[in-house]
């Protein structure tokens, strides 16, 4: 098998991106318990396609986020919150932002 002269490898002198790391919301405000009875913090943390948010898009601790999935979950089952966009639709509402 031929091969042709190799190339050198180039090494930029930009070193990687690095994200910023993002602070907890909840920790921030001192928040203790996040209620599942308040519907306009939680929309904050659902999808267009109605899913929770991960940790990485949010910048939630891990405490908070369990919290804050379990309150989601709660607004769900006594439908507070609905849990496909296919309801929202079905109820006349375009979005919930």
């Amino acid at each position: 098998m031929a091969s042709g002269p190799r190339r050198p490898i180039r090494r930029s002198s930009r070193p990687k991106y690095i994200p910023k790391r993002k602070v907890c919301a909840f920790c921030a405000d001192k928040v203790n318990n996040i209620s599942y009875r308040d519907i306009a913090l939680l929309r904050r943390y659902i999808s267009d396609r109605h899913k929770i948010e991960p940790r990485r898009r949010t910048g939630n601790c891990a405490k908070h986020q369990r919290a804050l999935s379990q309150a989601i979950k709660r607004a769900r089952h006594i439908a507070l919150i609905p849990h496909t966009p296919a309801q929202m639709r079905k109820a006349g509402v375009s979005s919930l932002r």
